[in-house]
């Protein structure tokens, strides 16, 4: 396990080491679903409880099940079993007592179990030997940073809405811009926390 505070490895993942900003990771929903505030919170708060979760869970299921048993060569499949039967628990959760959220959400609430960040966040716990806690801080601190990242560029966009524009900025186009804007931006903060 390497000698590095969780602390820091928790403000490192929101800020420098950001998994849309800085690993282009779980692009896909963040654009989609970045449209509209209110959805992009919500979608932020699944993303941040589904990654919180499921980087303990994997913890414990790689420490304690594919190491033991040798069988290193089906994590990939175990860890992508394990994220699908907690969002499918979420999905449920979200449709019995959040069913406005739940229908704006769509199709994305089931395909956060095929999330790169989420399945990201999980395989750099295990390449960098991370232990319990500083698993957690990592998991909690990616959720964080993809949770501001998507906020971020749905004020933005809600913003812009109304704005004339060039026809060809408008739609995707204006996402990967703004984007690639944060990305520069959260580039500045290199150096203050790092994390390998």
């Amino acid at each position: 396990m390497p000698n590095i505070n969780p602390i820091i490895i928790f403000f490192a993942s929101i800020i420098t080491s950001n998994m849309v900003l800085s690993n282009f990771l779980g692009m896909c929903s963040y654009l989609s679903v970045s449209s509209e505030y209110k959805t992009a919170t919500g979608l932020g708060m699944a993303v941040t409880l589904v990654l919180v979760i499921t980087t303990a869970l994997n913890w414990v299921v790689y420490k304690f099940v594919i190491l033991p048993l040798d069988i290193g060569y089906l994590q990939y499949i175990i860890f992508i079993m394990v994220i699908a039967a907690l969002v499918q628990i979420l999905e449920m959760a979200m449709d019995r007592y959040m069913p406005d959220l739940h229908a704006k959400l769509g199709i994305f609430l089931p395909l956060i179990t095929v999330n790169c960040a989420i399945l990201g966040v999980t395989l750099f716990m295990v390449i960098r030997s991370y232990g319990f806690l500083q698993s957690l801080m990592y998991g909690l601190g990616s959720g964080l940073g993809w949770w501001l990242a998507i906020n971020m560029l749905a004020a933005i966009r809600e913003k812009l809405a109304n704005a004339k524009l060039p026809p060809g900025i408008s739609g995707p186009a204006l996402g990967f811009i703004i984007t690639g804007i944060m990305a520069m931006a959260f580039i500045g903060f290199s150096g203050i926390f790092t994390i390998q």
